[in-house]
């Protein structure tokens, strides 16, 4: 290894230290975590809390259908898979779909 490899060895390792001593006389090796009340994430936000506490509730109706209407898309309300046809939810039951109202 050559002095000119030793030197820029040497300048790298002086500016290394200088920012950890920087972070240290600073109060600490890291900056400090700051929530921002309002993100999703934070334990006050309001929309953190809506999806924690909130569930939505799938009622069967009296209303069966042999079969479902054209343009009919499949989704998943907690875990269950209605078919979402318009503003109307179908839930398969036996050999038909009854409608299903979600509250």
């Amino acid at each position: 290894m050559n002095s000119m490899q030793r030197l820029a060895i040497g300048a790298c390792g002086l500016l290394a230290a200088g920012g950890v001593m920087e972070g240290v006389f600073s109060g600490g090796l890291t900056q400090p975590a700051a929530a921002v009340v309002g993100r999703p994430a934070t334990p006050v936000s309001v929309a953190g809390a809506a999806r924690r506490t909130t569930r939505r509730v799938i009622r069967r109706s009296t209303i069966y259908a042999a079969t479902l209407p054209v343009g009919c898309s499949s989704i998943y309300i907690d875990g269950v898979m209605v078919y979402q046809c318009g503003a109307t939810y179908y839930q398969p039951y036996n050999n038909q779909y009854v409608v299903v109202y979600i509250d």
